[in-house]
């Protein structure tokens, strides 16, 4: 049986899961055509910043893409063909607007993948902040029509795996229960000085 005390190391464990196999969480559109993982919308914007080396990017991207094609394909991917099975080969020249467009999205996305690292060493906030603002992006989008979208192929998506990763995200925060139901300390009473008036018709 999981401690209480345990619970935010055990749920930043499956937070860390849920990013680096790709759980899809969602389905929007971003620069590399649609994304359904942080992971790939990170990855779409690395690849066409270069801020990080491409066999860095692989290595992110390739634990879920071995993980889906063994579930989906039975058979394991190519190393060199990562990139390719991302679309995220050309995409230097694609038009950042998509990602420009769903900025809480692509922020919520950064702080979900470096949360999820970050949390298999302590367990923290980050991955609460950034699936936070991945939701109030989509619910923008979804219920406030921004930015609007007139073609329903690259309509935007919540899988019910965002639910679990929201909890697990909460769960993984450390909270001190007792640290909080602990009284205050009584203040001390202040004395006089002895220069003082008081302290002279004492």
């Amino acid at each position: 049986m999981v401690k209480l005390s345990d619970l935010p190391i055990h749920a930043s464990r499956l937070f860390f899961l849920l990013i680096i196999l790709q759980i899809p969480f969602f389905r929007i559109p971003c620069r590399s055509g649609m994304c359904t993982t942080p992971i790939h919308v990170t990855s779409s914007q690395l690849v066409a910043n270069d801020i990080f080396p491409v066999a860095a990017i692989k290595a992110l991207l390739y634990p879920g893409a071995v993980f889906n094609d063994l579930i989906y394909k039975m058979s394991v991917p190519s190393w060199n063909d990562v990139l390719n099975k991302y679309n995220l080969t050309d995409i230097k020249g694609a038009t950042a607007m998509p990602d420009l467009q769903r900025l809480e999205v692509l922020a919520g996305s950064y702080f979900s993948v470096a949360g999820a690292f970050i949390g298999l060493l302590k367990p923290q906030r980050m991955s609460m902040f950034g699936t936070l603002l991945i939701i109030w992006g989509l619910v923008k989008e979804g219920l406030l029509g921004k930015p609007v979208n007139t073609d329903p192929t690259r309509s935007v998506y919540v899988y019910p795996t965002m639910l679990v990763a929201v909890l697990c995200a909460f769960s993984s925060v450390k909270y001190n229960f007792q640290k909080a139901a602990k009284k205050p300390p009584p203040r001390p009473l202040a004395k006089p000085l002895k220069s003082s008036k008081k302290s002279k018709l004492k």
